[in-house]
């Protein structure tokens, strides 16, 4: 890689292909948040979550942290567990492994939760969709479950990729013991874990549907209708609320993390161990507050613009295009906007087949000045075979041809 960026004639590649416009890449979050970090020094003078244990806000965008306090002190989560629920889900339902009109027939397990519910009956069936909705508004601890037994089985196999799935977003402060948030020895995760893992939810686009409605209806067509309303309150009271997940029990008092989006800066906020409602939602309330008036986004690259090929050595593909799966944006304060901010292209060079779906393939530089303000891992959008020895003949002989 940095053999690559040494060479002139790759630099000018990527400066051509920069103008073009993206690429597809994903931000890996320990280096993101330590670099991205840097980026932004000036935090706030005062303390914007007195009252809380922990918390941390962030510009979900680019990964940006704009303040913490304790924020890798691993705590109770309670409820807020289920994002990593929704995820699960969401990725199933995105690749296709899960439908929402699927039925979700009701476990007696899943029926014995207590604590925050929907009144799930043994044998009772829901679809996915309904389901989800009494996890995003209800908090339902038997909804829950009975989705893990959907997904993998059992609340225990759930549990396992619940924990994977933590592992490879770097939440190193975090452990699941449950699927629901149920008070658990040794069932802790951090506001920054929190802040990851509702940050990859969010690149789910369908997810805001759920998390941001006040309110709706279960069982509409039934004698016995259950009406939904949200537990977080500010997705009725804050303007751009819409998400993510609330929590409590009496070990990890009032939690909440929180996602607010105005014009092009989507922020997420999180809080645990807040001791009332009112508190948690007015520290976190300013948390929003404080971002929106001072920060602005910077887009890079817009969803699905192209910027050019990956060449792929002894590929089935010689050549991969490269295209940006979501938006990308680097936080400045408002004024800064236009100072100096620039992009840069640097592909791995010698890429050779076989080549795996997200597989890191290069990176994108943003500076501004001379100084590096974050990178971005270009990742390949699809497999790529090995090419067969026909295949490769015929191509070397092409150029063979051409150069004569």
């Amino acid at each position: 890689m940095n053999a690559s960026r040494n060479r002139p004639w790759t630099r000018t590649l990527a400066a051509v292909l920069l103008s073009a416009s993206t690429a597809v890449f994903a931000i890996q979050p320990n280096q993101a948040l330590a670099e991205e970090g840097k980026a932004n020094p000036n935090r706030p003078q005062t303390e914007l979550a007195q009252s809380a244990r922990s918390a941390i806000l962030m510009d979900a965008d680019s990964g940006t942290v704009i303040y913490e306090k304790n924020s890798q002190e691993p705590l109770p989560p309670a409820s807020i567990t289920k994002i990593m629920t929704m995820l699960l889900v969401m990725e199933a339902i995105d690749e296709g492994r899960l439908k929402l009109t699927d039925p979700v027939q009701t476990s007696e397990y899943a029926a014995s939760m207590g604590g925050s519910q929907i009144f799930l009956e043994p044998g009772e069936q829901m679809t996915v969709e309904d389901m989800l909705k009494g996890v995003a508004l209800a908090s339902g601890n038997d909804a829950s479950v009975a989705l893990a037994e959907k997904l993998a089985g059992s609340e225990e196999e759930f549990v396992k990729l619940m924990n994977e799935k933590a592992k490879e977003l770097g939440m190193t402060n975090t452990k699941f013991v449950n699927c629901n948030g149920l008070p658990a020895q040794g069932h802790v995760s951090s506001a920054r874990d929190i802040a990851l893992m509702s940050r990859e939810l969010l690149k789910h686009e369908g997810i805001t549907k759920y998390t941001g409605m006040y309110q709706d209806y279960l069982r509409k067509d039934t004698p016995k209708p259950f009406w939904l309303v949200n537990t977080n309150k500010l997705v009725r009271f804050y303007h751009g609320a819409d998400g993510l997940k609330t929590g409590f029990t009496g070990e990890a008092k009032f939690c909440l993390s929180a996602t607010a989006r105005r014009d092009n800066l989507r922020l997420i906020a999180v809080v645990l161990g807040e001791p009332d409602t009112k508190t948690r939602n007015a520290e976190v309330s300013k948390m929003f507050d404080y971002a929106f008036a001072q920060f602005t986004n910077v887009p890079i690259y817009k969803k699905g613009d192209v910027i050019g090929t990956l060449k792929v050595e002894k590929g089935k593909k010689a050549n991969l295009p490269l295209v940006a799966q979501r938006s990308y944006s680097v936080l400045v304060r408002k004024g800064d906007a236009g100072s100096n901010i620039r992009h840069e292209l640097v592909l791995d060079s010698g890429v050779v087949a076989p080549v795996k779906a997200g597989q890191r393939v290069g990176k994108v530089i943003v500076y501004r000045g001379p100084e590096v303000m974050t990178e971005f891992a270009v990742e390949a959008p699809e497999n790529v075979g090995r090419a067969g020895w026909w295949t490769l003949f015929k191509r070397s002989a092409g150029k063979l041809f051409m150069t004569n």
